[in-house]
């Protein structure tokens, strides 16, 4: 039977631990160092307390250590990586080879996607080399990954389903570290591809003025996890390691329910890879957190609309358009409540996001602190802030249980308790009852607040009606929740040993050495080069970016995919409001736009 795993982010141990009780299998967060987000590490204190809850229900942690290392920074991470261990991590991502060199414990090893995974013979290369797990590249169909998986089986993939995308394939991106030396390889993006560009051609022409031309709406596939399920993805991640708490649990509990919508119409075929059973206080509604408008990107193959030209912030839910201005309020079509306090936004004539809080909403009237300007009747309105929602996420809003049915026997000098295979047993006389007992019995054993567990159940022999103190009950069950956690505590798995030689398959190459994010003495050894060849540490005269997305195909101007023919004169080229440039090639054979720094 597969398993199907929900890996949801952490950036601290609230929201780990949230990430658990709403329905994550998995939940990776941040280690101390090289995380690739330098704001949200975590104590190696912190993830322990992390293991040690979501152990409870079978739900593994996984720490991210993938960053690119120097030289100076290889002995303290291989040590952190121990401490990890210890702390009852259950695998760690990587992305530097030089990991693979290291005295590691047998924890297991995730291929992170910043390790560029998009073929086949890519995984094939990264399991030689002692990976167990890899993480896709977003931009893969649901046909590419089943390809995959048809030519390396063994090989666990694991696909994010939700949440922000960059625009580049994930660890070939530099133009952070060129234009702003913070490196997305080192954890220090600066977010260029969020950034106002101007778009023009080689006569100078200017084409598109001050958009956000690189900027990606999120993923989201909740309606489209059956399709990679039969593609064969098994771990569905959702991005989110810089989010608060109310994202990961509204995101977590709607895919989670999905999951078990899948395991409910199949069960012979999958099934969930933890235990627990989640009861929500809460309905899940992706368009109520954060969000720049949704898209299965390449989910299908090559679609319009996966790019937010006018704003990469959020812009929410659709709430209806504005009927009528009064002064000092408006009301709106909807059929919506408001609550004071919402956040909602517009986009103007000038293609700007405009924002505003309501102060007081009576019924759809609303009555901004202060009325914003380009309003008007017809324009669209999102609510990217609900009040009400957030108020609600604030509190405890799940809680995770396993169920467990007890039975209560009678042994030869006593009686026995046992569930989940686990049992405990009392001396006791057999008394017979002069009233029955089965109500107080179940009362008894069934109180199991404070544990991970919930009794579904007591079930007794025929006939049965003998005395039994409640006290000597409810020490039987409290023995009996002991043994439970004892039966279930979480072992090391034996992962296997990773070895140091490099891998027997061959690598695709690179047309440049720098991507392949080289940076210290080990990596060098892993593949077989002599010095680091590291963009961060020597540049590069190849592309800051590739990107899937692709401008041309995006304005309409894609003739292979039926566009009309461009009147520009290229090369285009995207221009920064200081003046700086950045040259485009469409490379069509791949169906690839490239971004290079302008001399």
């Amino acid at each position: 039977m597969k398993k199907l795993e929900l890996l949801a982010p952490a950036k601290n141990l609230e929201c780990g631990i949230a990430a658990v009780d709403h329905g994550a299998d998995a939940v990776y967060i941040g280690a101390p160092r090289h995380g690739a987000r330098v704001a949200v590490s975590n104590s190696i204190d912190d993830i322990r307390q992390l293991c040690q809850y979501a152990h409870q229900f079978g739900v593994k942690i996984y720490a991210t250590v993938n960053t690119i290392l120097y030289d100076s920074e290889l002995s303290a991470t291989e040590s952190m990586i121990h401490d990890l261990y210890e702390a009852g991590v259950d695998a760690i991502l990587v992305q530097d080879m030089a990991i693979l060199r290291m005295n590691l414990p047998p924890i297991a090893l995730h291929a992170s996607t910043q390790t560029d995974n998009r073929t086949a013979r890519k995984v094939r290369w990264l399991r030689d080399a002692g990976f167990e797990r890899v993480v896709l590249a977003r931009e893969l169909s649901a046909s590419e990954i089943a390809e995959i998986h048809r030519e390396v089986p063994d090989v666990p993939l694991e696909v994010f389903v939700h949440g922000a995308l960059c625009v580049s394939y994930s660890g070939l991106c530099y133009a952070s570290q060129h234009c702003f030396q913070r490196s997305a390889n080192r954890g220090a993006c600066a977010q260029f591809c969020r950034m106002k560009f101007d778009l023009i051609d080689a006569d100078g022409r200017e084409i598109e003025h001050q958009r956000h031309l690189l900027s990606l709406r999120d993923l989201n596939q909740l309606n489209h996890l059956e399709e990679l399920v039969e593609a064969g993805a098994t771990s569905f991640k959702i991005e989110g390691r810089l989010k608060d708490v109310t994202y990961v649990k509204n995101v977590t509990a709607a895919y989670s329910q999905q999951l078990n919508e899948i395991v409910r119409r199949h069960p012979d075929r999958y099934c969930r890879a933890s235990r627990g059973r989640v009861s929500y206080d809460f309905t899940p509604d992706l368009r109520k957190t954060f969000n720049r408008g949704f898209t299965t990107y390449f989910l299908n193959g090559r679609q319009p609309e996966i790019y937010s030209p006018d704003t990469p912030k959020a812009m929410g839910e659709y709430v209806g358009k504005v009927k009528e201005l009064r002064s000092g309020s408006f009301n709106v079509a909807t059929t919506a409540s408001f609550a004071n306090g919402d956040g909602l936004c517009f986009i103007n004539e000038e293609h700007e996001l405009v924002g505003f809080r309501v102060n007081r909403a009576e019924g759809n009237r609303l009555f901004p602190h202060q009325m914003p300007s380009g309003l008007h009747p017809g324009t669209a309105l999102y609510r990217n802030s609900d009040q009400e929602f957030e108020r609600r996420l604030s509190r405890v809003s799940a809680e995770r249980k396993i169920p467990v049915v007890m039975h209560l026997d009678v042994t030869a000098d006593g009686f026995r308790l046992s569930a989940e295979g686990v049992s405990v047993s009392v001396e006791c006389s057999h008394q017979q009852a002069e009233k029955p007992q089965r109500d107080n019995i179940i009362r008894q054993l069934s109180k199991l607040g404070g544990t991970p567990y919930e009794c579904s159940g007591v079930e007794l022999p025929d006939g049965f009606n003998y005395f039994i103190p409640s006290s000597l009950l409810s020490d039987m069950r409290r023995r009996l929740v002991t043994a439970l956690g004892l039966e279930s505590s979480w072992l090391h798995p034996q992962a296997h040993r990773v070895s140091s030689s490099s891998p027997s398959s061959s690598l695709e190459p690179y047309d440049y050495p720098y991507l392949y994010n080289i940076a210290n003495r080990q990596a060098c050894e892993f593949y077989g080069v002599s010095q680091p060849t590291a963009y961060e540490l020597h540049g590069g005269k190849g592309p800051l970016m590739q990107c899937r997305h692709c401008l041309r195909y995006a304005m309409g101007y894609c003739v292979k995919h039926g566009g009309k023919r461009p009147q520009w004169h290229e090369p285009l080229s995207l221009r920064l409001g200081d003046g700086r440039t950045f040259r485009l090639e469409f490379d069509c054979k791949k169906c690839q736009m490239n971004v290079y720094a302008e001399k």
